[in-house]
């Protein structure tokens, strides 16, 4: 009963072993004989065309063929081959290799130039602050040679970019996991910390106008209000709190506005943001939470409960679920804290090696500010230009060709966008340094160094991007405080090395499809 049918005699008689008669061409009307039957082989390598043509490998037609219900001895009754694996080789050798391109997919990269360039717009907006401020900060130089309650605000600045920028990375993990209350949590609590630390980095500054403190704490404030509406999405709220202050700044550049009115203003846009601020926080929430945390603090006693208890506890608390790791979050406050130095340099070197106060090169950070916004789109376009070439490329050295060709395209737009920024800012900027060979240069380096960095750190390589930012932070403040070299040659020197570091890191870490998944 398990044998095939095939097996059985074909005559009606039980014991006759008469071979089959031969079927003969029967013939029409005409004497015409009719054609032969087509070769099964042909019929199945037209009907599984696609597939063969397709397959790196004859296992893959196998495979396609077993799937089809195909048994070897299906196929060896029919096609007259041993088995699935014969049969695949032969159609695979029979029909030419032929891939097709890949069908329009999704592009989970495309974001809005809009939106970044109203980011960009958002980060260097609030240095329109400085000048309804400036009447209110002025007063002798400093040992350096610069303007009175310099020192004051760029330690507070420092300090607050460096937190704001770990405390950015930890609410975004939670945002990543899908936990939105968690990240409105860690707000809220760090948000104010951060501030404080500002703060405080500023009153440690001594020598600084009186209305140089408050302004520090305005701004420390500010960058902790702004961090939270930029992490959950309110650019445009953000915009909107800043729009008292930018328009008294562009005011003040033709009418002489009364210190009062600038004052107003400043503190307008500072408690709107703040309010704004709050109001996207879970504060009742973290209140509520918080007293009940002090609470069952001040309820439990020391050594209260089973001892058997608390140790199973222990040992299923090591197998739940766990948030992001704060230590995680730190190397993305290092490489802020680096790049924030690079561009200080960028701007005020010169003058901290001892240079003329006429050497601020603000330009360059405010084109380095407002550059950033550009930059987030180019990081999203580099994305989606590995993407298409993860679909397109027929073998890893290809791949590599197609990154490489698009992060030169989208860094080459990057810098051109920068020197325009540049040259724009040096033009507008009262009597702001020329932008000389050297300065161009460095400048240029610097870009590359920053968008080299946004690029790794965006693939989760931070800690290399961070090692070497910080790297090139540390380099150039010690050849500050040694007086080693010319401040401008030890600029681009340093900014040099790091854009090189930072480049060979990106072709060595991207330069593999895997990091691209």
């Amino acid at each position: 009963m398990s044998g095939s049918l095939w097996l059985k005699p074909p005559g009606s008689g039980s014991g006759s072993d008469t071979l089959p008669a031969i079927p003969r061409p029967r013939h029409d009307g005409d004497g015409a004989g009719v054609t032969a039957a087509a070769d099964p082989m042909d019929e199945l390598a037209a009907r599984l065309d696609v597939f063969v043509a397709s397959a790196v490998h004859p296992d893959e037609i196998a495979a396609i063929l077993e799937s089809d219900g195909m048994t070897d001895e299906y196929i060896r009754l029919t096609y007259g081959r041993r088995d699935s694996f014969a049969l695949a080789e032969e159609l695979y050798a029979r029909v030419p290799r032929s891939f097709p391109e890949p069908g329009a997919a999704p592009d989970p990269w495309k974001v809005s130039l809009t939106a970044c360039l109203l980011r960009g717009v958002i980060f260097a907006l609030p240095g329109l602050a400085y000048l309804l401020g400036a009447p209110l900060l002025e007063g002798p130089q400093d040992r350096l040679g610069l303007p009175a309650g310099t020192l004051t605000l760029l330690a507070g600045a420092l300090i607050g970019w460096v937190w704001d920028q770990t405390l950015s990375h930890r609410a975004y993990s939670w945002l990543g996991l899908g936990d939105r209350r968690a990240a409105g949590r860690t707000l809220l609590v760090g948000a104010p910390v951060g501030a404080l630390l500002g703060t405080a980095a500023a009153l440690a500054v001594p020598g600084g106008p009186p209305f140089s403190y408050a302004f520090a704490a305005g701004q420390a404030f500010y960058v902790g209000a702004a961090t939270v509406l930029l992490v959950l999405g309110r650019e445009r709220v953000l915009l909107a709190a800043l729009a008292p202050m930018a328009v008294g700044a562009l005011l003040a550049l033709f009418v002489e506005l009364p210190v009062p009115v600038r004052v107003t203003l400043l503190v307008v846009s500072l408690l709107a943001a703040c309010t704004l601020a709050l109001r996207e926080l879970p504060l009742r929430a973290g209140l509520r939470s918080a007293v009940r945390r002090i609470r069952a603090s001040a309820a439990r006693r020391p050594g209260h409960g089973p001892v058997r208890w608390q140790m199973l506890r222990g040992a299923e608390e090591d197998f739940a679920p766990r948030g992001p790791r704060i230590g995680d979050s730190v190397p993305y406050g290092v490489f802020g804290l680096g790049t924030g130095l690079l561009v200080l340099y960028a701007a005020l070197g010169e003058v901290l090696a001892g240079g003329p106060a006429e050497a601020v090169a603000a330009p360059s950070a405010v084109a380095l500010t407002l550059s950033m916004g550009p930059a987030e789109w180019l990081l999203h376009r580099f994305r989606s230009g590995s993407l298409s070439g993860l679909q397109g490329a027929r073998s890893p050295r290809a791949f590599r060709r197609r990154m490489l060709a698009t992060l030169t395209r989208c860094l080459a737009v990057y810098l051109t966008v920068l020197l325009a920024l540049g040259l724009a800012g040096t033009l507008l900027w009262p009597d702001a340094p020329m932008l000389t060979g050297v300065r161009i240069a460095t400048l240029l380096l610097l870009g590359a160094v920053m968008w080299t960095g946004l690029l790794l750190q965006s693939f989760g390589a931070v800690r290399p991007a961070a090692v070497v930012c910080s790297s090139a932070a540390v380099a150039q403040s010690l050849a500050l405080l040694t007086g080693l070299g010319q401040p401008r040659a030890v600029q681009l020197l340093v900014a040099g090395a790091a854009a090189t570091v930072l480049a060979f890191l990106v072709c060595l870490l991207l330069g593999r499809a895997t990091a691209h998944r």
